[in-house]
């Protein structure tokens, strides 16, 4: 057996040490010499259909409207959304012993495991430890150029990855998102108390596909039943919360891989719920 690292973000060894979930300094992925990212921020949500990716593109593109440099790391390694979203295509181009993030048209840098594929649509069939891994690689092996907010797309639940990217990178921030089910309680709670065993503050919780503005008359429906954002901030002790519509055009925009064209009030409103609580990080521009 080998000599136990404390590190059990990247252990399959199913040992006792590791429910200790500690996050340690020492034992955090360190980024390659010349790469810089001030905050890292990861969306996570307790279940998948949420819109997760979504609202992490959206945050990456109105942060860089604002003057931030900011980056995107795809760490949802079987199921990739973040290039189709920025219309980005190709693959990533590699140094001697790393890689460079690859651009969007408006200047984030991203890495994704589609970029790193001969075939977009290749499924990644590997098991848990190695995906964790990868996550890991994407933080220490990527040339991240003076990056002011790096948004991490993570899985949905509380597996592999996301354990590794928590106790692994460090994480100032939470953004967790949900859906206005009744099955939402118990999934944000998930949430919430993996971020509270790993000591990293949840700054907002969106609930997306809130609700519904009809075009032809403008009466709000919420189609997916009442909201519950507001309780479950409040029962979890979240300081703010914030309700995303359902928008046609918005889907079509980052179907279309135009996802930096969608600038509206809301996507604003979804910025400052995240980004007021960095006021040490001013834009460049």
């Amino acid at each position: 057996m080998e000599e136990c690292s404390h590190n059990c973000a990247t252990c399959a060894s199913g040992c006792s040490e590791r429910q200790e979930f500690r996050r340690d300094e020492e034992l955090m992925e360190k980024l390659l010499p010349g790469a810089g990212v001030k905050k890292v921020i990861a969306v996570v949500s307790g279940k998948g259909g949420v819109g997760k990716s979504m609202v992490t593109s959206l945050l990456a593109a109105e942060a860089n409207r604002r003057g931030y440099r900011t980056a995107v790391m795809d760490a949802d390694l079987t199921g990739p959304s973040i290039p189709a979203a920025f219309g980005v295509a190709g693959r990533a181009r590699a140094g001697e012993s790393f890689m460079y993030p690859v651009s969007t048209g408006s200047g984030i840098q991203l890495m994704s495991i589609n970029l790193l594929l001969e075939d977009a649509a290749e499924p990644v069939l590997w098991r848990g430890p190695v995906i964790a891994g990868v996550a890991a690689q994407f933080w220490s092996e990527v040339l991240w150029d003076d990056v002011d907010f790096m948004f991490v797309d993570m899985p949905p639940g509380t597996g592999d990855v996301p354990l590794t990217v928590l106790q692994g990178l460090p994480v100032d921030g939470v953004v967790i998102v949900t859906s206005p089910q009744d099955l939402v309680g118990m999934i944000v709670e998930k949430a919430v108390r993996m971020s509270e065993m790993m000591k990293v503050p949840v700054l907002t919780l969106v609930e997306n596909m809130s609700y519904y503005i009809c075009p032809k008359c403008g009466e709000m429906e919420e189609i997916f039943g009442e909201s519950h954002a507001a309780e479950q901030a409040a029962a979890h002790g979240i300081p703010s919360f914030i309700r995303l519509p359902i928008n046609p055009d918005a889907a079509r925009l980052m179907d279309a891989g135009r996802v930096e064209d969608i600038d509206c009030g809301y996507v604003s409103a979804l910025a400052d719920t995240v980004l007021c609580r960095f006021g040490d990080v001013p834009p460049r521009k």
